[in-house]
């Protein structure tokens, strides 16, 4: 029962899969070591003495806790053991999703909303606490596992049995994994990124360390979290696997397109463009089809993405074999599939075209039957949203680059490309005078992202961005929640403050000496 709370097919070394496995039974915010809580102030020999009584019962009371390994496990000690830390389950299926809910792209059905969670009321308000005292932040306790794994990974593996090479690749995955994780965790809870003032903008604790006995965190400022992702990232990609083979690892391709990623988000768009363009590179390279899936064909006739069912949508690929997706990473996306509390805005239904085949994953219709405000779409499916990296993220963070770079036709034919894949060729070409125009192409490459991730979380990382974007900042979120017959029922203003997330009160209480955002 005890080895039923461990999620990783592989069990950390030794003393370390002790505090491994307290942690992941005794830590009330199940943080890892990022948070100490009460039940947790205790010395690290009382720590260690309650592991090995954890281990003893779960496994034999006749050996040391040092020497166990648990009926049908294996203590990591070879490369291939830590190779085995990066497949599994807790780290593709992350527990972060209230960025769909922070996202201007959606409003509220007030007969739904009524019934909602209090936490989901809050964060569709963009309310100051989303918690209540002594709540825990799901977005919080996945993402911090996930960095006690990478960490123990980048800090053991090359004391490893097994070859150099194989040892220098797992570190480097470890090392993308970590600076992936952190850059969702810096979106929620610091500032946007800005240079004029990421120096001193509170961001998030940075903890390179496995250690449960870790009691005293204070937060890094943005520009040090960044310099940690930058760092990560630069420090791995050499290291890489050269060719993307399984989308649920770390690649090349991956960590190129990532760290472009990150560079655009400072503001540095001539620093994410060579990056960004390499990762293309590479991806024709891969050992396994990278590709846009064309909608003109898997919509059509007996195409593969039919038939559409009423609960969860046109039949697309899983993550694994989805032709779209570098690398896996999903969240399960309940608001919308059945659930009518959170509906695509007629406001942003109104930038997609008739023909445009990506409304192929929304319905008009409440589940399982009755009726929305006119112009909301219900997101049908799939359930599990893709957030690691998915491809038309990739044509439309190098179609903004090249924008902000100038060079406006490039920006224009990866816009082209995306559309002529989501739509008949007639309604896919971009206006004259928007592909000649700077500003209004940023703008058109700004609602494409609303057409392609519609209620998928991704318009919340871009809200953050464009409020400090020299270029396009003059943009204002609202919420509105509505009745089914359309009259509007509250509206809610994004103010700057809610940009981040406030650490719940449980986690303040527990840590006196690090700030909360205002």
């Amino acid at each position: 029962m005890i080895l039923s709370f461990i999620m990783v097919s592989v069990i950390l070394p030794k003393v370390v899969y002790a505090q491994y496995l307290l942690t992941r039974i005794a830590s009330p915010l199940v943080l890892m070591y990022l948070f100490k809580t009460k039940s947790m102030k205790v010395s690290s020999t009382y720590l260690y003495i309650v592991s090995a009584c954890i281990i003893v019962l779960a496994a034999s009371c006749k050996k040391s806790f040092l020497e166990v390994e648990p009926k049908g496990f294996v203590i990591a000690g070879t490369a291939d053991d830590y190779g085995r830390l990066l497949t599994n389950a807790s780290l593709l299926n992350i527990s972060a999703n209230p960025q769909v809910i922070l996202g201007d792209d959606i409003i509220a059905i007030k007969s739904y909303f009524d019934a909602a969670t209090t936490r989901e009321q809050r964060l569709f308000r963009w309310e100051d606490e989303v918690y209540e005292a002594e709540e825990n932040a799901p977005e919080l306790d996945g993402l911090m596992t996930n960095i006690y794994l990478y960490n123990k990974i980048i800090n053991e593996v090359m004391n490893a049995e097994g070859p150099e090479a194989q040892k220098k690749s797992l570190r480097a995955e470890a090392l993308t994994g970590r600076a992936w994780t952190l850059f969702l965790l810096i979106n929620f809870y610091g500032k946007p990124y800005n240079p004029a003032t990421a120096t001193h903008d509170a961001g998030f604790p940075l903890v390179n360390t496995a250690d449960v006995s870790l009691t005293s965190f204070s937060r890094a400022s943005v520009q040090e979290v960044y310099d940690q992702i930058l760092g990560d990232l630069e420090t791995a990609i050499n290291d890489l696997p050269a060719k993307l083979s399984v989308r649920l690892r770390m690649s090349r391709p991956l960590g190129k397109a990532l760290l472009g990623k990150v560079y655009l988000f400072m503001q540095q768009p001539e620093k994410a463009l060579p990056l960004l363009n390499s990762a293309f590179d590479d991806l024709a390279q891969s050992a396994i089809s990278v590709k846009l899936y064309n909608y003109n064909q898997t919509f059509a006739t007996g195409g593969a993405f039919l038939p559409i069912a009423t609960l969860g949508g046109p039949a697309i690929p899983t993550h694994a074999v989805n032709e779209e997706n570098i690398f896996s990473r999903q969240f399960s996306n309940t608001y919308g599939y059945f659930v009518n509390t959170f509906v695509m805005s007629p406001a942003v239904s109104k930038l997609f075209k008739p023909g445009d085949l990506r409304l192929k994953f929304y319905s008009t219709k409440a589940y399982p039957s009755g009726n929305l405000p006119a112009g909301a779409y219900r997101r049908i499916g799939p359930l599990l949203t893709q957030v690691g990296f998915v491809l038309p993220d990739l044509y439309l963070l190098r179609a903004e680059c090249f924008a902000r770079n100038g060079e406006l036709s490039k920006a224009t034919d990866d816009l082209l490309t995306l559309r002529k894949n989501r739509m008949p060729a007639t309604e896919a070409a971009i206006p004259a005078d928007t592909s000649a125009d700077k500003i209004k192409l940023l703008s058109f490459i700004m609602e494409e992202r609303q057409r392609e991730f519609a209620v998928q979380g991704y318009r919340w990382f871009d809200m953050r961005r464009l409020s400090v974007d020299p270029l396009l900042a003059n943009t204002q979120s609202a919420h509105q929640l509505m009745t089914a017959d359309g009259i509007v029922s509250a509206s809610y203003s994004l103010k700057p403050e809610r940009l981040v997330l406030r650490f719940p009160r449980k986690v303040m209480a527990q840590n006196p000496g690090m700030n909360n955002n205002p």
